[in-house]
């Protein structure tokens, strides 16, 4: 059977060459024995993937020295929660930019802890973000939380906040989850860059934190152990046992990424995927894309078709052809196109080509 090319919103697709060296390493990993799978977290084959690991993540994204990197569970919709528990430090409002599905959830979640400060938000039914000079940023919040990329509306900031006017010091929180290792990040902006991994860095099962020291070591009363980033910083994210296999996983992706030239190599092709893809629906009159131009994701490409009736048609074909998992979130409808960093410029093509001759037989 062969491989179909996989747009899902994630869990998403993996390189596989990745995939082949996980198959190849299954049983016996490095002539050890046994599996990544059945190996002890503090043994030091184990160990050693996780220090590997690590270090080829901090040259990938060219990460400071004064930031801890986290390798945790629970994926981001727990960051939800600590990064208030970890970031208010005795403040009592932080500020949250509104411009999707997933920064409103994050905001939800941060109202239990203290007061939310919404100082921009895109307006219901439009898909763009609030300009940066129309943001109304408070100098004494904890902190500014932002969602760079919203997987589910396909919108994504032309503009790190930490730029905006009057930012000052604030630290900034990114929910990185479907942009992280597209394309290079100043992290030395940030307070606090979070993602889970089943977009861009390996399977489900497994949340990267990245958090700048001197922002640990102060939680809010009655935080749980394992939602203190001190304690897993100290713990080396060895607190309890962590999601193993999913590390390894992650760390055979990160060395895919040094093979393949890095985050800027991998910009550059992220960007003609998703150049291609929205050439080819704006200069249809059959598929729309309803984001901004300059807010369009990289990553995420929803569009709709001319007259929804044709929607089963196209997804069934679509699969019979191998381009699966096109269905649209049910929030937006239509389709959405999920372009991480495994999915070939090929099989973008491979759905041009498909949309193309849809048309040319519906239309």
């Amino acid at each position: 059977m062969s491989r179909v090319y996989n747009f899902s919103a994630g869990p998403a697709a993996l390189p596989e060459e990745v995939l082949k060296q996980a198959q190849e390493e299954m049983l016996d990993w490095q002539g050890c024995g046994m599996s990544v799978m059945e190996m002890s977290h503090r043994g030091k084959e184990f160990m050693s993937i996780a220090a590997q690991a690590e270090s080829d993540l901090r040259e990938l994204m060219a990460i400071p020295d004064n930031y801890k990197v986290l390798f945790l569970q629970g994926g981001a919709s727990s960051q939800f929660s600590m990064v208030p528990m970890n970031l208010l430090r005795g403040k009592g409002s932080a500020d949250y930019i509104n411009t999707g599905s997933w920064s409103k959830k994050a905001i939800g979640e941060a109202k239990k802890y203290c007061q939310v400060n919404v100082v921009g938000e895109t307006p219901a039914g439009e898909f763009t973000v609030p300009a940066a000079d129309t943001l109304t940023l408070n100098p004494d919040a904890a902190y500014l939380h932002y969602t760079p990329n919203e997987t589910i509306q396909g919108v994504e900031f032309p503009y790190v906040p930490a730029d905006a006017p009057e930012s000052g010091a604030v630290p900034l929180v990114g929910d990185f989850s479907s942009t992280i290792l597209s394309r290079p990040v100043d992290v030395s902006k940030y307070g606090v860059i979070y993602a889970g991994a089943q977009k861009n860095i390996g399977p489900a099962g497994l949340t990267v934190v990245i958090v700048r020291d001197d922002l640990i070591g102060e939680t809010v009363a009655g935080t749980p152990a394992m939602f203190d980033y001190k304690i897993q910083a100290d713990g080396e994210s060895m607190y309890n046992t962590p999601p193993t296999y999913s590390w390894y996983l992650a760390g055979l992706v990160f060395q895919w990424l040094k093979r393949n030239g890095g985050l800027v190599a991998m910009a550059a092709t992220n960007q003609r995927k998703a150049a291609a893809l929205y050439a080819a629906i704006d200069g249809s009159g059959f598929y729309n894309n309803p984001v901004e131009v300059s807010c369009r994701s990289w990553m995420n490409v929803p569009f709709t078709l001319v007259d929804a009736e044709l929607d089963g048609k196209f997804l069934a074909e679509a699969k019979e052809a191998g381009l699966v998992t096109l269905k649209g979130h049910r929030s937006v409808g239509g389709m959405r196109a999920s372009i991480y960093n495994a999915m070939p410029e090929a099989g973008v093509q491979a759905l041009i080509d498909f949309m193309a001759d849809f048309e040319k037989r519906n239309g």
